[in-house]
């Protein structure tokens, strides 16, 4: 790894989370993972959809909400219900992909867990759900590391590979909620151990 590699990676703030998350090894030679993520359950799809509209008409909706306040309670209460219904969908999905598990999540990629080694730049199609709001994202990424843990252990760092705007910002938005809870937490606690 380069020292610039190491330093584009650094660029983004990294926090401790759980998430669900299906991963498939690419087959050598295959670029472009498109067939892989294009088979991915039409819920994960709609799940995805949903949460990058959302996302996509923000603004129009803060813009409404100057001009008419009324219509931007309407909207705000069809976007509660909106995201009632992706978190069941979310959960729906929890049954096929699996409970959620710790990983070190970035705007630029994420380190997970498991028994297997892997070698880098191994290509994968990663299907995410970041809970608890039930986002769903289907990336692709580049293995860049593969850390022997102990007791058939291994930490795989990756990186994301033409990964969108949106859904960059998408990762950026949840890693800032999850940042403030936990320092929220960590306030909490300090306090408690205070009292």
């Amino acid at each position: 790894m380069t020292t610039s590699d190491e330093e584009d990676r650094r660029e983004y703030y990294r926090i401790d989370d759980r998430i669900a998350l299906e991963i498939t090894i690419l087959p050598v030679g295959e670029t472009s993972g498109e067939d892989m993520l294009q088979d991915a359950s039409p819920l994960f799809d709609l799940l995805g959809e949903m949460h990058l509209a959302e996302f996509e008409t923000q603004h129009l909706l803060r813009q409404l909400g100057e001009a008419n306040r009324a219509v931007e309670a309407v909207l705000k209460a069809q976007n509660k219900r909106i995201d009632l219904l992706s978190q069941l969908v979310a959960q729906t999905l929890l049954e096929r992909i699996g409970e959620p598990r710790p990983v070190v999540l970035s705007e630029g990629g994420l380190a997970f867990f498991q028994q297997e080694p892997m070698a880098e730049h191994t290509r994968l199609a990663l299907r995410i759900a970041l809970m608890p709001q039930g986002l769903g994202l289907s990336l692709k990424a580049s293995v860049t590391n593969c850390i022997a843990l102990g007791d058939d252990q291994f930490e795989i760092g990756t990186q994301f590979v033409d990964i969108s705007d949106a859904q960059r910002q998408l990762l950026a938005r949840h890693i800032l909620h999850r940042q403030q809870l936990q320092r929220r937490q960590a306030r909490e606690r300090q306090n408690a151990a205070t009292d």
